[in-house]
């Protein structure tokens, strides 16, 4: 069996541009999160149609933060911490690439939406989007710091956008209850409002992900020891 190799000052340097590399994909990511949602409450037909040609430069960076990944295991075979670091790396790519998708999802929705005159005032759900928005924000600080506290408060917020998703979800059902005309546009706000949860979904799971970093504690599905 061969050595781990001591890691080296280059490790170090190629460390930090690939947590560099993350935060330039989550920029994009959020960017588009961002547009697709202004083209939203805006109703921006030419906003939406850009975030739907808008994912190339995620889905370049999704392939190259991958072999940035795969090289550091390969040549260098961190252990302990440092192996954490990279292997959740390619989780949380997995999942910024995941909300670049989602992003994409939300201005389809956005561009049948507008087909059809507004349902309502939009105010649950561009707070979803503010919400979710700001756990990306703070899950990838979280990971990038190794900060447990501010990935802890990650955690805790997911239960914010989930109340609001319900309470969107059964204010628009009244709506389609009652009046079908409005029933396609209302369901597109409900998928809209879905897509926002899957994306404070996957900041929970970057959070978690910079808890096992600094703890090596899987917090998956039991939450943080003591919470």
């Amino acid at each position: 069996m061969v050595s781990p190799q001591p890691l080296t000052p280059h490790f170090r340097d190629e460390l930090k541009h690939l947590k560099e590399r993350l935060l330039v994909m989550a920029g994009a990511a959020e960017e588009q999160v961002r547009d697709a949602m202004r083209a939203l409450v805006d109703r921006d037909h030419a906003l939406a149609e850009r975030v739907l040609t808008g994912d190339g430069v995620i889905n370049q960076l999704h392939i190259e933060i991958d072999e940035r990944c795969f090289q550091l295991l390969a040549l260098h075979q961190p252990m302990a911490t440092d192996l954490r670091v990279v292997v959740s790396a390619v989780k949380i790519n997995s999942d910024l690439e995941r909300v670049g998708d989602f992003a994409i999802n939300i201005a389809e929705a956005t561009l049948r939406y507008l087909q059809h005159p507004s349902v309502k005032p939009l105010i649950d759900i561009p707070r979803m989007a503010d919400i979710a928005q700001g756990m990306l924000r703070d899950a990838l600080d979280a990971y990038v710091r190794q900060d447990t506290v501010l990935a802890q408060e990650v955690l805790d917020r997911d239960d914010s956008v989930d109340r609001l998703k319900d309470q969107v979800f059964h204010e628009l059902m009244g709506f389609m209850c009652t009046d079908q005309v409005v029933a396609q546009p209302a369901l597109d706000l409900l998928l809209i409002s879905r897509h926002l949860e899957r994306i404070g979904d996957h900041a929970t799971n970057i959070a978690e992900e910079a808890i096992f970093i600094v703890s090596g504690l899987d917090v998956r599905h039991h939450g943080q020891e003591g919470s």
